[in-house]
């Protein structure tokens, strides 16, 4: 039987999924959803000072170049002609910010990765001129209060002190985008005639968006003091915004594009008002379809550092193995507030700590806290969006590299008291991105019906302990993350003499 003539073989869409800590290219089958091949390559991160973050826009882009070819090469050795392969979908790390040069296509400074610290003084320099000295002043307009999450901040930031940037806005050579406007950029020529747009769903995260007009607003843009027209235009989440332009898949149309977590919310079909997701990777992101969204800095990053930092596991998966031998935390509670609190607090101040600590705890009580952590700041998140749509959940949708942790799910669901269900296929967030990319118009390889695709198996987890043994070591979290809050501030620190430093 002839390649062409196999039914599944028809249509397949593709979709770069760039995360932060490793890009991926993943190939679907258009009718089934069924995953057909990837090709995964890791990120390299630099911390050039503390609480920076930063990657190489080159790599990244060679990353998805690599991920891509490698990918079409699987497909082929699958007996499996490309030209099935009919769209591409982009989803990425959202708010990580970029500046290049048009005229060039070089970047004019590495990639300021979302979860970076160094636009504190710039959040603290507008807030103090604020009125009222408000964080959320701008959160009519933008739904966000003024972090140093956001990219309008990253790219204050490096026209402030990167000459290169100030100089290249100033000559309007410069072009500003997160990074899914960067890849769809570069894949579509570049400086030949590349397409410099982006989705509403990353607009939104920049600050820099107004999300009732759903354009870039010119007040905020004047707010921050930046030049409307270094931004990329504002398109749909599936529409075709260009063509390849070079490699094994040239020609094919790019038409889906989706902020991470908004598309993890269409990979797990959660369509419906008041359905929720929450996916586990480096960090912790919760959406409910209401149009509330949720942020928790450290998830997976928390896990890399008992790792890298303290030494006490070989490799990521080995967590569960320690905090099983331990079974509980022995009153031990971790808050890894490595670069702040996110959501619900938003408070950059705070810093981890570890505390309840005894003669007794040792590195399995302390594997065990590190997971509690990440369900206690999900449970936070929850309960926010709980009482900001008046909607309770009654499960929770789950994806991301963590939920392989069997003992991380289980405990999820103790500490929220509702069953925690993770689809058997965990590749929502790319499989989002193939959606809109195959439901586009010109393209319609893929109809986007929920119901037509409840045939995806998953795993169900039901809470297993008392809930009053769960809200005590709730409360119990809570009086820990007050502990950690104004850790780190601009303030004058008072001497012994009364002097400030």
């Amino acid at each position: 039987m002839s390649t062409s003539s196999r039914p599944e073989a028809d249509s397949l869409v593709g979709a770069i999924d760039q995360g932060t800590s490793s890009t991926r290219f993943l190939v679907f089958n258009a009718k089934t959803a069924e995953l057909i091949s990837q090709h995964q390559v890791e990120i390299n991160q630099s911390f050039p000072k503390e609480g920076w973050v930063e990657e190489d826009p080159k790599e990244i882009l060679q990353s998805v170049c690599e991920c891509m070819e490698r990918t079409s090469e699987k497909l082929i050795q699958l007996n499996i002609n490309i030209s099935n392969v009919k769209a591409i979908g982009v989803t990425n790390q959202r708010e990580t910010t970029v500046v290049w040069d048009k005229e060039t296509g070089e970047p004019l400074y590495n990639a300021i990765v979302w979860l970076d610290l160094r636009t504190q003084s710039t959040v603290e320099k507008l807030i103090k001129k604020t009125p009222g000295k408000n964080k959320n002043h701008l959160k009519d307009k933008t739904g966000l209060p003024i972090s140093t999450y956001f990219s309008a901040l990253k790219l204050r930031w490096l026209m402030d002190n990167i000459e290169s940037v100030a100089e290249a806005v100033q000559t309007n050579r410069a072009v500003f985008g997160t990074v899914d406007s960067w890849l769809i950029w570069c894949l579509t020529g570049g400086k030949n005639g590349g397409v410099h747009c982006t989705d509403v769903t990353n607009a939104s995260r920049t600050m820099l968006f107004n999300i009732h007009t759903m354009q870039w607003d010119p007040e905020l843009c004047k707010y921050f003091d930046v030049p409307i027209e270094i931004l990329p235009e504002v398109r749909s989440s599936s529409e075709i915004y260009g063509y390849m332009n070079s490699g094994s898949l040239v020609g094919v149309p790019i038409s889906g594009c989706l902020g991470d977590q908004s598309a993890a919310l269409v990979g797990q079909m959660c369509f419906k008002d008041g359905q929720a997701k929450n996916t586990y990777g480096t960090g912790c992101f919760m959406l409910k379809n209401t149009g509330v969204k949720g942020s928790v800095a450290i998830a997976g990053a928390v896990v890399r550092w008992l790792k890298e930092n303290l030494g006490i596991i070989k490799s990521s998966s080995d967590i569960e193995k320690l905090a099983a031998t331990a079974g509980t935390s022995y009153g031990c509670y971790f808050v890894p507030a490595f670069s702040g609190l996110y959501a619900p607090y938003w408070e950059p101040s705070a810093r981890g700590i570890i505390c309840g600590l005894t003669q007794f705890t040792n590195s399995s009580h302390l594997a065990f806290a590190a997971l509690e952590a990440v369900c206690f700041q999900t449970r936070e998140v929850l309960d926010a969006m709980n009482q900001d749509s008046g909607v309770p959940l009654s499960q929770l949708q789950v994806d991301g590299g963590m939920t392989a942790n069997k003992l991380l799910m289980q405990l999820q669901a103790d500490i929220l008291c509702i069953p925690v269900v993770r689809p058997s296929m965990s590749e929502t967030t790319a499989l989002g991105a193939a959606m809109a990319a195959g439901a586009a118009e010109g393209v319609c390889v893929w109809t986007i019906n929920p119901d037509g695709m409840t045939s995806v198996t998953s795993e169900k987890y039901q809470p297993k302990i008392n809930p009053d043994e769960s809200e005590f070591r709730y409360t119990r979290w809570k009086k820990a993350v007050q502990k950690a809050m104004n850790w780190e501030t601009m303030e004058p620190v008072p001497t012994e003499n009364g002097d400030h430093n």
